[in-house]
């Protein structure tokens, strides 16, 4: 098409806009237009009057983002200024008159024509020249501490000169015979001319905080470039490092809000595992549940005993398959559910734990889980995207602490939260942000939650913030097993026991 002819197309279309119609497409004896206001502009598709309508009003809508996106206005001396970068945009919206398979997102990453090497080699190079500075700045401030050494030897000495001639040893001194004493009795101030070099290391091995610190500075690097953020420069990595041991010590004081158990002189331990993947409907995929019992005797005086579990009161015991120890008598899980030792007369070891009874969930059962997570990212005409994220307790019989749900965030985009049950944290590290909620529980009345964000210039693919990864630990079977007592064999009186039941999640996804 000649550009004669394209400039009289655009020359005829401002004639052909009705005035007070809400249609955005005008068609002449040759050709359509489709366009939509931009503020005071327009911004024009002209195709064909065979093409497909409705792709042409998406490719058009596409074009308004791209414009969006590039532009910090719309406006004339705005979009004249990024022409090159629009010419480029569009040219990958359409390419010889056809529409290509391609969202904002992907326009973006094209724009942007970023090399993975070349990221590589810029943060080993800004690494280098770090690692330089402070060693520059370690080996001044060693020279400094060597000078000022010397200074005050020399200052010393001449003091032990004058002692000497004033003090009434002279003779003493000018023959030489305490001329070396000065000298060995600055063995001390030597030694604190080398100790600026175990200072400046310090933090580096001193504490366990102070060592992660050290770590995460040396390699940051490397995380990042591993999970695709940015590099902070050598002054802003500095100012940041604070900030990771403090973070390190929230995190590492999270087992213990798990309440402790007081333990008696027979104590048995619960212990569960689950494995969950879910759709991101949340309907669920897959599941994996098993468990074990052990028991401990603390008092030497317990002679033989036997447990016996409660009844569930929700699941059935057929659908798991349990297995117990050779030494244990056959486990029975619907009938009187005792365990004890194939010889009665026997007791169980003392000062030591003894696994008794395994078991594992053997069907997918959306009854057997914990926790329902649902996720609805929501795009925009802007380019942003709302996303709403809300969990519910399914098995009240859990109490779930330190609850962390980790979302992750489309490249170099941070979230503007409206509205979070619990606490949230926007990782730059990770790309990501991590919602905590410290107790999920049916006796606190803190059963659900809701996390609400936007995120600018997310694009049209939801998938960037997909998987979620959750993590928690409980107190409770998600199985529903429990002790109902414990037994002496030979009177069948019972005795006092503690036992201690939790679930942690080897793996929780979402997406």
């Amino acid at each position: 098409m000649p550009r004669s002819r394209v400039e009289s197309l655009l020359t005829s279309f401002p004639k052909l806009i009705p005035p007070n119609s809400q249609h955005t497409s005008v068609e002449t004896t040759d050709v359509r237009y489709v366009y939509q206001p931009l503020e005071e502009l327009y911004i024009l598709l002209i195709t064909n009057k065979a093409s497909n309508i409705l792709q042409d009003i998406d490719t058009l809508h596409l074009f308004a983002r791209v414009v969006s996106d590039l532009c910090r206005t719309v406006e004339e001396k705005e979009i004249t200024k990024n022409q090159f970068e629009l010419m480029g945009a569009f040219d990958e919206v359409v390419s010889l008159g056809y529409r290509e398979p391609i969202n904002l997102t992907q326009v973006r990453n094209v724009l942007e024509m970023e090399s993975h090497e070349e990221k590589i080699q810029e943060i080993i190079a800004r690494n280098k020249e770090a690692e330089a500075k402070e060693e520059l700045k370690r080996r001044a401030k060693q020279l400094e501490m060597q000078r000022r050494e010397q200074q005050r030897r020399a200052a010393q000495g001449g003091g032990m000169d004058f002692g000497g001639n004033s003090g009434g040893f002279g003779t003493v001194s000018n023959s030489g015979g305490y001329a070396s004493i000065p000298r060995f009795e600055t063995a001390s101030p030597v030694q604190r001319t080398e100790s600026p070099q175990p200072k400046t290391k310090a933090p580096a091995f001193k504490g366990t905080g102070m060592k992660l610190g050290a770590t995460k500075k040396l390699k940051q690097a490397e995380v990042l470039d591993a999970i695709g953020g940015e590099l902070a420069t050598p002054d802003a990595s500095r100012a940041a490092t604070p900030s990771i041991p403090a973070a390190a010590s929230r995190s590492a004081p999270a087992p213990s809000s798990v309440p402790s158990v007081t333990r008696e002189g027979v104590h048995i331990q619960v212990n569960e595992q689950i494995s969950v993947s879910l759709a991101r409907d949340g309907s669920l995929k897959s599941i994996d549940l098993k468990g074990d019992l052990q028991v401990e005797i603390q008092d030497k005086s317990t002679g033989p005993i036997r447990i016996r579990l409660a009844e569930p009161t929700s699941s059935s015991p057929g659908d798991l398959q349990f297995k117990q120890n050779p030494k244990v008598a056959k486990f029975d899980p619907a009938g009187e559910r005792i365990i004890s030792l194939k010889n009665a007369s026997e007791t169980f070891p003392v000062g030591r734990s003894l696994e008794l009874l395994r078991w594992r969930l053997t069907k997918k059962d959306e009854s057997y889980l914990p926790l329902a997570i649902n996720c609805w990212p929501t795009p925009s005409d802007n380019g942003s995207c709302d996303v709403s994220i809300d969990f519910e307790l399914e098995n009240e019989r859990l109490s779930l602490y330190d609850l962390t749900i980790e979302i992750p965030l489309p490249p170099n985009r941070s979230p503007n939260v409206s509205t979070a049950t619990g606490e949230w944290e926007y990782n730059p590290s990770s790309n990501s942000i991590v919602w905590s909620s410290p107790l999920i529980s049916a006796s606190e009345d803190t059963t659900s939650g809701n996390l609400e964000f936007n995120v600018p210039g997310a694009g049209d693919d939801v998938s960037v913030f997909y998987p979620l990864k959750v993590s928690f630990t409980a107190t409770g079977s998600a199985s529903d097993m429990s002790v109902s007592t414990v037994e002496e064999i030979g009177s069948g009186s019972e005795i006092p026991y503690s036992t201690e039941v939790l679930l942690k999640v080897e793996e929780f996804v979402v997406g």
